[in-house]
């Protein structure tokens, strides 16, 4: 149903179509910024634009960032030998605000859903069995409690304990809830998710 003008209903349907906003919110934004100073709107544009263009993936851990390495991957007083599997960055993002981990991290870009037709090459495992050649001694999987989560986890569970380094693989602890996204939980039971890991 179109409620506004030709220009505001393309606004509304544009931001409408992005994750988590529904129609309602849509327009709640669009109204928002329509009634901001130009610049301040030409500002946002500019910074999604830049964001698109110059954004890209880690070359070590596959999180977003501007540069070659992440921060993260760069900071030389990280536990490089730890490394903890996440499923996308946002998961990253929600370990990285407890402020307690201080290993690295793999973001697969994914999980494997064989009924979404996503396999293990259609996620960044391939590169991750390729930097446990080097001096790692624990892979933390921290993949969601969904069943694509811990089907993932299985999976690189069985390809970690083929390789003959003993590298030490450990699943987040229960304090996560079954079905629930990393980034919706809160940085106690994420911290506490952590500390708690077992054995796999």
């Amino acid at each position: 149903m179109n409620l506004y003008s030709g220009k505001m209903n393309r606004l509304v349907e544009e931001l409408s179509s992005l994750p988590g906003i529904g129609y309602k919110s849509a327009g709640r934004l669009a109204d928002y910024l329509i009634r901001q100073p130009a610049e301040k709107v030409k500002s946002l544009t500019e910074a999604m634009l830049d964001a698109r263009e110059n954004v890209h993936y880690c070359k070590i851990c596959y999180t977003l960032t501007d540069n070659d390495t992440c921060p993260i991957c760069a900071d030389e007083s990280r536990d490089a030998k730890t490394i903890m599997v996440v499923e996308d960055t946002r998961d990253l993002m929600a370990y990285e605000k407890t402020g307690k981990y201080t290993g690295v991290y793999h973001v697969l870009q994914g999980a494997i859903s064989p009924l979404m037709g996503i396999g293990p090459n259609d996620i960044r495992l391939k590169e991750l069995m390729a930097r446990l050649s080097g001096d790692v001694k624990e892979i933390i999987i921290a993949t969601n409690s969904s069943l694509e989560g811990e089907t993932t986890a299985m999976y690189i569970s069985k390809l970690v304990k083929q390789l003959p380094t003993g590298i030490r693989v450990s699943r987040i602890a229960s304090g996560v809830p079954v079905g629930g996204d990393l980034e919706n939980i809160d940085e106690i039971t994420l911290l506490r998710a952590l500390e708690g890991r077992t054995e796999l």
